[in-house]
């Protein structure tokens, strides 16, 4: 089945160029104005799509080719595109970075490209960065660009007499302190965590309105995948999933996935909760413990639940931040040490720099699983992995720990890319 929708990719030379910013735009300005808009944000992203799901009213799931896979993309944009009015494509760092990039990703399903350029320290050199991103590779639809933190109107100006024939002008962003995304280590600050989300979403919709194309772009055609079944292994199984300002690295799939196993999810909160909901298994996702560290060593009561559940042989799946409040002691960016919840022996460790980032598979009992990792901690334990994963070029990557039902890792799974393994790792 072929379904045609406007559509845009929403590319940039680097990172911290503005993409997220622009598109949080273009979804909040659509949406207020009653269209149906669905946004997806390449690569292994937990925090940009938290921005775009408030800014469009709707989930927003990730794509990549690698990770995700082909089939899965296609998958996705053929849904969106039977139910949307306008879809969104956010790219990852610059249009050509990564293998799989951006780009390869535009290219496959004829998404018109639309380069946001930060113009603030340019003038017709603008051009020439536009020029050089729409002739690097062939073959791929480039619809026009948009200036991003500009000084003035005349400014703004100067940036589009300086495109290269070919190039649409989408208009402009000012440099706006107040309309701004706050940031910290890992990315964008989490949703919940800007009170005033919101008012910032309307004043970049509005200064977009303002300075730009509020038309939708022209339609694409999007060819949907079939659907895929998944036998319900995890049927009757109730899976306790935390999910609160220490823990919300979730990818809307994941969750997905879990229904479509037949599992029931219950959330729950090990910073305000003091005791699991009523489960079988135990999911503890990536997040900020470090953040929250005090406050989860205060809380005796969660710690003495997942004690249990562990003792009784329950399954419990921890990645990144997860398995970092499982160990028995975190190190805080100040150097505070704070007793953690004690079911893996060892200490993490915050430090200054990147520790590991990157995507990865891993060969679990269960089978095989693709992800990614991205932290900033270090792990010292005397626990020996089970399996190690690897990276995209083979390379050793995160280890994988297992003591009795519990796994743990840095690595960040999506459920998608093995079903069956997921049903392994969290059955009763």
């Amino acid at each position: 089945m072929v379904s045609a929708c406007p559509a845009l990719f929403i590319a940039a030379p680097a990172s911290g160029q503005g993409k997220t910013t622009v598109t949080a735009a273009f979804a909040r300005l659509h949406a207020r104005a009653g269209r149906r808009v669905r946004v997806f944000k390449c690569g292994p992203d937990f925090l940009d799509p938290q921005i775009l799901e408030i800014a469009s009213g709707a989930p927003v799931y990730n794509l990549d080719l690698w990770m995700c896979g082909e089939a899965d993309a296609a998958r996705r944009l053929g849904a969106a595109a039977d139910e949307a009015d306008l879809i969104l494509v956010e790219g990852v760092m610059g249009l050509y970075d990564g293998a799989p990039s951006g780009a390869d990703i535009a290219r496959r399903f004829r998404l018109p490209i639309l380069l946001v350029i930060d113009g603030s320290a340019m003038a017709q050199t603008f051009g020439a960065v536009a020029y050089g991103l729409m002739h690097y590779q062939p073959g791929l639809p480039f619809s026009g660009v948009l200036a991003n933190r500009v000084g003035s109107t005349g400014h703004a100006q100067m940036l589009r007499d300086a495109l290269p024939a070919g190039l649409s002008w989408y208009g402009h962003l000012p440099r706006e302190p107040e309309a701004a995304l706050p940031e910290r280590h890992l990315g964008l600050v989490q949703a919940q965590e800007i009170r005033d989300l919101v008012e910032r979403l309307d004043r970049l919709a509005d200064l977009l309105e303002k300075n730009g194309a509020a038309k939708l772009p022209p339609a694409v055609e999007f060819q949907a995948g079939p659907d895929e079944s998944i036998p319900p292994r995890l049927a009757g199984t109730a899976i306790a999933v935390a999910r609160d300002a220490a823990f919300n690295f979730i990818y809307p799939a994941n969750l997905d996935t879990l229904r479509a196993l037949g599992a029931e999810i219950a959330f729950f909160s090990p910073l305000a909760d003091t005791a699991l909901p009523p489960c079988d298994a135990v999911w503890l996702p990536g997040g900020y413990p470090e953040l929250h560290a005090a406050r989860l060593a205060a809380n005796a009561g969660m710690r003495a639940a997942l004690r249990e559940h562990h003792a009784a042989g329950r399954p419990i799946l921890a990645e990144c931040g997860g398995m970092l409040a499982l160990f028995d002691t975190l190190v805080d960016a100040e150097g505070a040490a704070h007793r953690m919840f004690g079911l893996l022996p060892g200490t993490v460790t915050m430090q200054g720099r990147l520790a590991a980032l990157g995507l990865q598979t891993v060969a679990l009992p269960e089978g095989g699983l693709c992800g990614h990792t991205f932290h900033y901690s270090r792990c010292e334990t005397g626990l020996a992995p089970i399996v190690q994963a690897q990276d995209q070029k083979g390379r050793p990557g995160e280890p994988v720990y297992r003591v009795n039902r519990l796994t743990a890792s840095y690595l960040h799974a999506y459920f998608p890319s093995n079903p069956a393994a997921v049903a392994g790792l969290l059955s009763p």
